[in-house]
């Protein structure tokens, strides 16, 4: 009996490496491909040549600048912010960590074009305060572009160190107090050498998720002439003349980096790590502020609340709501009409229901299949489960445009075979090879939660391997599957790289029609569909949350 199953379970999962093999591996392969054979044979010198290219040299330097620079500007933000909230008498306002997930949660293109419209020359920015002429213009630089894109991410860095300063007991601080150490000593002997790790982590998934974004430096950066990793390859991918070698030949490059930083990451983690939670008790350090601390702490969450969520969202509503752009905040020039146009024209609707779709389609598969891999690498041993659940794992660790590039190139040569690019079908499965990752990480931590007395115990009682999983297992990893689905739901319906890159001719996504709306002048209507945008992934959340906290309590 237990040798019927052990062959059930490699079955599948040898049907689950070929399907990952296809879906992921092949598109990725097909990239290296790409940028180094040529003709049927491997060169390598036209690959090198492309990328020491002065034009591709400088588009390298420049990303990486940018991603050192967001790092640094992310800590800047994140650091004390993350010492506030987990420090000081602001950690019982809960409500802020919540608050402080919008940046986010907005998608960086809405946000950077709701920064452009309140900074660009007679912008909101001048219509409030006239009397500062063109002092807002000079946002349009290197240091603009930085700042953007570190309010987008610095959330990732600030909910690490402030779990990390949370582990830190109380004990360490007071025995640095006790032997003379002032607060500045004690940040740089006891806090800082014990962050170094998460740090490490938090600073490794910014300067990636900088390397691999690509809506602010294509609607800010472009403006500016600054050029990275993503807007090239996107450039050279859907610009005549099309280069796909130069897209997989900077693709290979952007991967290579990615990895070698996790690689780095690892290596800096495991030589910085401490061991802070054990079984004995510890409580939480407290710092009490003053109440001319407390006024500055307060303000210094204030100006973060500000500039990273009223400015971009004020922008976006107050600009979907104007009648006529050139009377700009004018009384009397505020409409809904915008929105009335989104929910009665054709093309609006048809964008809508596209994202609906293509958002509810990918989460669906990814569930399915996400849910089977973990189940199944979870009854399995051996080298075999490794393969499967690290290659499902892999394109959480790649940048986005490389795996659309790779599935553009893999499924454009099988064409014959299988006719599915250009196609709605192609958005799909490449919603579903990238947020694949979501469902197997978040089903996998609700298996961690389940003992396995209880499914020997459903055995033990008679019960079938179908009856015990649909009876015990599936609703115990239930709130796993709705968290990824959810999640992959809101990520999907905002996603702006992946359509602009396949979506068949003369389709639009909630995204993609935001941008083209925005390029062609009708700024407001583009902005109607951003707040909408905004709301039903914002509502989505919601949701999930709501019954999160339901299943919770019952």
């Amino acid at each position: 009996m237990r040798s019927t199953s052990t062959w059930k379970t490699n079955g599948i999962l040898w049907v689950l490496l070929l399907l990952l093999v296809g879906l992921i591996l092949c598109p990725l392969i097909t990239v290296f491909a790409r940028a180094v054979i040529i003709d049927g044979r491997l060169d390598l010198s036209q690959a090198w040549s492309i990328i020491a290219d002065k034009e591709n040299l400088q588009t390298i330097f420049n990303s990486l600048l940018l991603g050192v620079c967001v790092v640094l500007c992310s800590t800047v933000i994140a650091a004390p912010t993350a010492y506030l909230l987990a420090r000081t008498q602001l950690a019982k306002h809960r409500w802020m960590d919540i608050v402080f997930m919008v940046p986010f949660m907005t998608p960086p293109y809405i946000a950077s074009m709701g920064w452009i419209l309140f900074m660009q020359k007679r912008g909101l920015f001048q219509q409030l305060f006239p009397m500062t002429g063109s002092f807002s213009e000079g946002f349009f630089s290197f240091g603009g572009l930085v700042l953007v894109m570190s309010l987008h991410v610095f959330p990732f860095l600030m909910t690490m160190l402030k779990n990390a300063i949370l582990n830190i007991p109380a004990s360490l601080e007071e025995s640095g107090a006790v032997f003379g150490a002032g607060f500045g000593m004690r940040i740089r002997k006891i806090f800082a050498p014990l962050l170094t790790g998460n740090y490490a982590i938090g600073a490794l998934l910014v300067f990636v998720k900088t390397l691999s974004e690509y809506g602010t430096p294509y609607t800010l950066g472009r403006r500016i002439g600054f050029y990275v990793f993503t807007t090239d390859i996107h450039r050279y991918s859907t610009t005549a003349p099309i280069d796909f070698g130069r897209s997989a030949s900077l693709s290979s490059v952007l991967v290579c980096i990615c990895m070698g930083l996790w690689l780095l990451q690892n290596y800096i983690t495991n030589r910085t790590s401490y061991r802070l939670i054990s079984g004995k008790g510890s409580r939480p350090a407290r710092t009490n502020l003053s109440k001319g601390g407390m006024a500055l702490a307060w303000l210094w969450v204030a100006v973060v609340v500000i500039v990273a969520i009223g400015i971009p969202y004020f922008s976006i509503i107050a600009t979907s709501l104007i009648k006529l752009r050139g009377y700009g905040l004018a009384a009397g020039n505020f409409t809904f009409d915008h929105y009335q146009e989104l929910f009665t024209t054709s093309k609006s609707l048809d964008a809508i229901w596209n994202s609906i779709f293509l958002a509810v389609t990918s989460a669906t598969i990814c569930s399915v299949i996400g849910t089977i891999v973990v189940l199944t690498v979870r009854r399995a041993k051996g080298f075999l489960k490794k393969v499967v659940e690290g290659i499902s794992l892999l394109p959480e660790m790649l940048p986005g445009i490389v795996m659309v590039i790779g599935i553009m190139l893999f499924w454009n040569a099988i064409y014959k075979v299988i006719p599915l690019y250009n196609t709605m079908g192609i958005m799909v499965l490449a919603y579903v090879v990238l947020y694949l990752p979501y469902t197997v990480q978040y089903v996998t931590s609700s298996f961690t939660q389940i003992n396995e007395n209880l499914i020997q115990a459903g055995r033990t009682f008679g019960g079938s391997p179908a009856y015990v999983f649909r009876r015990v297992t599936l609703p115990m990893i239930s709130k796993g599957i709705l968290a990824g689905w959810m999640m992959i739901f809101i990520i999907s319906f905002r996603e702006l790289v992946t359509a602009s890159l396949i979506a068949p001719p003369n389709v639009l996504v909630v995204s993609t029609y935001i941008n083209r709306e925005f390029e062609q002048g009708s700024v407001s209507l583009g902005m109607a569909m951003a707040v909408l945008c905004v709301f039903i992934t914002t509502t989505a959340l919601l949701i999930m949350n709501a019954v999160a906290d339901r299943k919770k309590a019952a």
